[in-house]
């Protein structure tokens, strides 16, 4: 099979190794791919929101399957352009996508069918999230409706923060359009926690779970980020606690946009918070997650191809996902100043020091391969070294070790990813 993959980050190069141990791909494109991904796929120079050029592009060289890997491209309707033109892909088509192209959708969509979420307002303008505002408890939590890199949440402690975030959001337009409509949440508090799970309309398997660390510091200070690391699996997730979201969440999220006339077929990220009253959904994404899929991709033991063919012929329910017993833990190399501005163009020593290992692994998130040859930091997250261990904290300390093997100029990482292990 000729697979062809579309993105250029760290999720991507996690998706091409996942389909690189398929025996049934002989060859994997990435488009526009990077330095990384460049050593196990053929990489193409075209962008991941121009689909007709993709779609043409799969045409030309017979390519089986198109896994989308961004969320732009899916909420933007990728998949509805390559399957009017009768190509296999897998992802949801732009009228499921919306479960993350609008967090206020997906919250009226969780009040509609009673999936267990923090209570909320949707504001339509600043003047009238100014007059929510005058009703909340603090802290409280303001999310941008669209698209926002994972940045478009701000967790305000005071009155004075929540409006210097309305003006953020909504009048400044600091995450462009996505501030259109804002989203107004109650403040939940409990432990985070993501599943990854597989959808095909009607049918829903989860993946192995994870926990992400979004701030930027130490000690969760800082801005939002995409993720500075992550490890799977979540000692948090109980099987009881699995049972329960199996049920409410997860079948009932695949049920509900069914109903709504908006099959999801793809993956659903789930993002939880385990409070004291039992599990709720924070958010929703319609993608594999970043660095998430880094963690639990390696650990599973099922062809992923065989995986996303089910999901697209709608046939998962012959499907069993396994996982390797082994914990996998991530560090995110990033670029000193991310989120906000940074540097890049430096280049990268210490990645050969990864060939032949079956442990350890380096998925590039923003890289690029310079005149000589040489790979360079080319964005803000810029690797996630990554470790797979027999326990978590045995995969920590082996993930730390290999990332001080990284070195790059204005290199910057968390040294506490993992910190909550320590308290079992």
């Amino acid at each position: 099979m000729k697979i062809l993959i579309i993105g250029s980050g760290g999720r991507e190069h996690a998706l091409a190794f996942a389909a690189a141990k398929s025996p049934k791909v002989e060859k994997i494109y990435c488009a526009p791919g990077n330095a990384g991904i460049s050593e196990i796929a053929e990489c193409v120079a075209i962008g991941a929101m121009e689909f007709d050029r993709l779609a043409a592009f799969a045409e030309e060289n017979q390519v089986d399957l198109t896994i989308v890997g961004m969320d732009d491209p899916l909420v933007g309707g990728i998949v509805d352009v390559f399957e009017e033109r009768g190509l296999r892909v897998f992802g949801p088509r732009k009228n499921a996508a919306i479960l993350e192209g609008s967090k206020a959708f997906s919250k009226d969509l969780m009040q509609k069918y009673g999936i267990p979420t923090a209570s909320y307002k949707v504001a339509h303008s600043a003047e009238e999230a100014y007059r929510f505002l005058k009703d909340v408890s603090y802290p409280v939590v303001l999310k941008a409706d669209g698209l926002a890199l994972g940045k478009g949440v701000l967790i305000c402690a005071t009155p004075e923060e929540a409006s210097d975030g309305v003006r953020e959001i909504m009048e400044d337009r600091k995450f462009g359009e996505a501030g259109n409509q804002m989203v107004i949440e109650e403040f939940l508090t409990g432990r985070e926690i993501s599943v990854l799970a597989f959808a095909d309309g009607r049918t829903i398997l989860p993946m192995a779970s994870a926990m992400d660390h979004k701030r930027a510091g130490d000690g969760d200070t800082g801005l939002n980020t995409g993720g500075m690391g992550n490890f799977s699996p979540s000692p948090f997730y109980t099987d009881e606690i699995d049972r329960y979201c199996k049920e409410h969440i997860y079948q009932a999220t695949v049920d509900a946009m069914a109903s709504e006339g908006r099959p999801f077929k793809g993956v659903i990220f789930f993002g939880l918070i385990l409070t004291e009253d039992g599990p709720k959904v924070l958010e929703y994404n319609a993608r594999f997650g970043d660095p998430e899929a880094q963690v639990v991709l390696p650990r599973m033991k099922t062809d992923l191809i065989d995986v996303c063919e089910a999901a697209i012929d709608g046939r998962l329910d012959e499907i069993t996902l396994e996982f390797s017993d082994d914990a996998c833990l991530c560090v995110v190399l990033a670029s000193d100043g991310y989120p906000v501005q940074y540097e890049k163009g430096f280049p990268i020593s210490g990645l050969d020091t990864f060939a032949g290992r079956d442990d350890e692994f380096v998925f590039h998130a923003g890289t690029k391969k310079g005149e000589n040859g040489e790979i360079l930091t080319n964005g803000g997250r810029v690797l996630a070294v990554t470790a797979l261990a027999p326990t978590l904290k045995e995969a920590r300390a082996k993930a730390y070790e290999a990332a001080e093997r990284v070195t790059f100029a204005n290199r910057y990482m968390r040294h506490d990813i993992g910190h909550v292990i320590d308290e079992i």
